[in-house]
């Protein structure tokens, strides 16, 4: 019997049904950076605003394809950067531990290499082209 459970729990958490599961996690993770994350906001609302001016700049699908990733990475960069302050700040609170800085400051640096990059790409696409 126990083994029938444990079948059931498995086919539960496979297929259509986990994709739909991680797909509602992945939205309540979106809603959450733009419900409490301001540099999200801006950044996905500069991308939104980008993305087509990519279309219309992009002479090639590369090129398209290299400014609208650029736009990506920053997003995902500033997400991930997101969960780890909001990690750090549950675990250490207002405390100032040495570790709980750096890793902060880590993610900040995360997007700052980021926004570096889609910088760098959209200056050589438009210079260039």
């Amino acid at each position: 019997m126990e083994e029938v459970k444990a079948m059931d729990m498995k086919a539960s958490n496979s297929g259509f049904l986990r994709l739909l599961r991680a797909t509602g996690y992945s939205m309540a993770g979106l809603w959450a950076a733009w419900k409490h994350e301001a540099a999200f906001r801006e950044e996905l609302i500069l991308s939104l605003i980008l993305l087509p001016l990519a279309l219309w700049l992009g002479g090639t699908h590369v090129e398209r394809a290299l400014l609208i990733g650029s736009l990506a990475i920053v997003l995902i960069a500033e997400l991930l950067n997101s969960a780890l302050e909001a990690i750090v700040d549950d675990i250490h609170g207002n405390e100032c531990h040495p570790l709980a800085a750096r890793a902060k400051d880590m993610g900040s640096a995360a997007v700052f290499v980021s926004l570096c990059l889609a910088t760098f790409v959209w200056s050589g696409v438009i210079f260039n082209g």
